[in-house]
């Protein structure tokens, strides 16, 4: 009679059939346990960008409320970290991805579009964006999280809509990034 065993690697469930040595008869139908969806875990590292913590915090939050198979954590002190934020004095740029484990971005957060007006949250929210693989859309309304600087400095939106949410579900789909090119280009947010 055969032997089934579920193994549970990460997220996903793989069945393992051993058959042992005897008489051939019928194995009964088993179904999988129900799998969950598979999440990325992305870490941060904030530990250089003083003064934009609850920037940060609120554009994570953003981001994990919204989508559902990639997760931003904080590094631990001394960790690695996938996504490197710092704060600057230039105007905020990150590099494009979708940043993969084990690989790494930048994320610079730049005062001077704060010295002009432009939100915080947003635009923390925003520079992580690139990191999950989102380029800039603009000109665009203040709607979407991407268009960036070009929504005006009186935009605070800082959630991704249905698209941009829908884009990077698909970066991450099925926990399968290995085949997604981290584009590498630094996309800088000036006017």
């Amino acid at each position: 009679m055969p032997l089934v065993t579920w193994i549970k690697a990460g997220t996903s469930a793989t069945a393992l059939v051993l058959a042992t040595a005897g008489a051939a008869s019928a194995a009964p139908s088993v179904e999988p346990p129900s799998a969950q969806a598979a999440v990325v875990t992305l870490r941060y590292d904030d530990s250089r960008a003083a003064g934009w913590e609850a920037a940060i915090a609120a554009g994570v939050a953003s981001w994990n409320a919204n989508v559902t198979n990639v997760r931003l954590v904080e590094a631990a002190p001394g960790g690695a970290a996938e996504i490197v934020i710092v704060a600057t004095t230039g105007w905020p740029q990150a590099t494009l991805g979708p940043v993969r484990p084990g690989r790494q971005v930048r994320v610079e957060l730049g005062s001077q579009a704060v010295n002009q007006g432009y939100n915080k949250t947003r635009i923390a929210a925003h520079e992580l964006g690139h990191s999950l693989g989102l380029p800039d859309t603009k000109p665009g309304p203040c709607s979407q999280l991407m268009s960036g600087s070009s929504a005006g400095t009186a935009c605070t939106n800082a959630v991704p809509n249905a698209t941009e949410r829908s884009r990077v579900q698909s970066n991450y789909a099925n926990a399968v990034t290995s085949s997604v090119v981290t584009d590498g280009r630094t996309l800088v947010d000036a006017p």
